[in-house]
């Protein structure tokens, strides 16, 4: 099967799932800590009621369905309900306040809203504003409306016809200009990325995958669980990570899938041994760079050498160190079966071997456009389909691609992307703050922390790093936080004007 063009797909991603679906459907998909179980046939039947429930509260092909929840094994039957549907996906980060999901809703106008049941009230007065039809809830523990709803209704047999060019999932990432902008991801883009992936990785007929990382972010929700799903196989399914919990369920697992943060506490766990290791086919790595050090002591450690893998919010996944041949630390490997890699210049210009610049990429994976942003989708797919990514490396004469640096100061902290803009938009709105520059600096455990450089005005005292620290608490994400505030009388510019934030990572890092 080729890992662009199945044959025989039916167009939606959930019919490709289902043909790989294990003739027993008793067989587990996902084990919890706690020893609750989910077959594939609960997988089939509980989608199908949720999906039911979809159609009958008049959710139609291409409508959004956003859901703002906890990690559980029903999130999954909830997004793979929308694909049955035909409705476009839309994960939204629990951690997001209140005006940040107020702008993600206004923007996608979904008709059906799924949150958490504490948060009910506010979510329902966002989606009146916004004119949302339907708010319901969904916990962890497979409480909440949406199940109650659904408890009783016959399932959905079959799934909406698709296209492969048509939209599956709707997936906000942070603008530069401080308005996230939604990545459209098609049935296609989905499932050529998974099937690339699950052959690159080798997945094998008793594999079994330990899950640990969140389901609102591309890592979690379509790398680790599509490539489940392909196989016909299970997961070992945590709520979050855990080192105690992630040590103690090893020895059952074969493969995982992590964000650097994931091996550095592992690391830092004396009972993580090469024993626990024993039965482990493959550790994966993504979301941030993984730092050589980490590399090098987790080989040491467990005997395993951590495959790390390339991608972003707009491509899936597109490169991958070897599953058989050297992986070398600080590189993310070669472009993944049907994606094409390049290094351009600043004007465009494609760059030979060694030569840094900005990468592209071409392939399935790409995804089709920003949600009407049509100037900004122009402005980042060329016309003969490469994506400009943004991040700034290098292709060595083997084919490696080297990711080098990250264009406009883009922070990754713990594995989520970070734009200074966005943070500096809300501290620039504090009484006495005259202006500020956020950067990233070096950060044992989350790779990289924000700080903040805060230039106040006169006679400003009131303005405090603690004041600073609530003011984002009360408007961003807690990833997004600054875990450090610093005064400055001048910001350092060059002679047009530009906050020079090099000298600013110069100055803290050393600090």
């Amino acid at each position: 099967m080729s890992a662009s063009t199945p044959p025989s797909w039916p167009g939606n991603l959930y019919g490709l799932f289902q043909s790989r679906f294990p003739a027993d459907r008793a067989r587990s998909f996902i084990e919890m800590e706690d020893g609750r179980a989910y077959s594939y046939g609960d997988l089939e039947n509980i989608s199908g009621r949720y999906a039911r429930l979809l159609t009958n509260l008049g959710v139609t092909k291409g409508e959004r369905v956003a859901v703002q929840v906890e990690k559980s094994p029903e999130a999954i039957f909830l997004y793979l309900a929308c694909l049955r549907a035909g409705a476009i996906y839309l994960p939204l980060n629990p951690a997001y306040t209140k005006s940040e999901v107020d702008y993600f809703l206004g923007d996608a106008e979904p008709r059906v809203v799924v949150c958490r049941p504490e948060s009910e009230i506010e979510i329902s007065g966002i989606a009146r504003a916004a004119g949302i039809a339907h708010v319901l809830t969904l916990d962890r523990d497979n409480g909440g409306s949406l199940p109650g709803r659904a408890r009783d209704l016959t399932p959905l047999e079959d799934y909406a016809a698709a296209e492969p060019g048509d939209v599956a999932a709707l997936l906000y990432t942070s603008g530069t200009t401080g308005r996230s902008k939604g990545a459209m991801l098609t049935h296609g883009n989905l499932a050529s990325n998974a099937l690339a992936l699950h052959e690159t990785w080798g997945f094998q007929a008793d594999d079994v995958l330990l899950h640990a990382l969140p389901l609102f972010h591309t890592h979690g929700l379509f790398v680790a669980t599509h490539c489940v799903l392909l196989n016909g196989t299970g997961m070992l399914f945590l709520p979050k990570f855990d080192t105690g919990a992630v040590v103690k369920l090893l020895p059952r697992a074969t493969v995982m899938m992590g964000v650097p943060t994931f091996y550095t506490r592992l690391l830092a766990h004396a009972p993580f041994t090469a024993e626990a290791c024993r039965n482990m086919r493959l550790f994966i790595s993504g979301s941030a760079p993984l730092l050589e050090e980490t590399f090098h002591a987790f080989r040491e450690r467990t005997g395993h050498t951590i495959l790390e893998r390339y991608g972003m919010t707009e491509t899936g996944m597109n490169t991958s160190n070897p599953l058989d041949g050297e992986r070398i630390a600080g590189t993310v490997g070669f472009p993944l079966p049907g994606v094409e890699a390049r290094v351009c210049g600043d004007k465009g210009q494609v760059l030979g071997p060694g030569e840094i610049g900005t990468i592209e990429v071409r392939g399935p994976n790409v995804f089709i456009g920003y949600w009407r942003m049509a100037e900004k989708t122009k402005a980042e797919i060329r016309p003969d389909g490469f994506f400009i990514t943004g991040d700034v490396g290098k292709i060595d004469a083997r084919g490696t691609v080297h990711i080098v640096g990250r264009a406009k100061d883009l922070i990754i902290c713990g594995g989520f992307n970070v734009y200074p803009k966005e943070i500096e938009l809300c501290i620039d709105r504090i009484g006495g703050v005259d202006e500020s520059a956020v950067i990233g600096v070096p950060h044992p455990d989350f790779g990289e922390a924000v700080l903040a450089v805060v230039k106040r005005e006169p006679n400003a005292g009131n303005v405090t790093a603690e004041s600073v620290i609530a003011a984002c608490k009360s408007e961003l994400a807690n990833f997004k936080v600054p875990k450090q505030v610093r005064f400055v009388d001048e910001l350092p510019r060059n002679a047009m004007g530009k906050v020079q934030k090099n000298d600013l990572r110069a100055r803290y890092t050393k600090a």
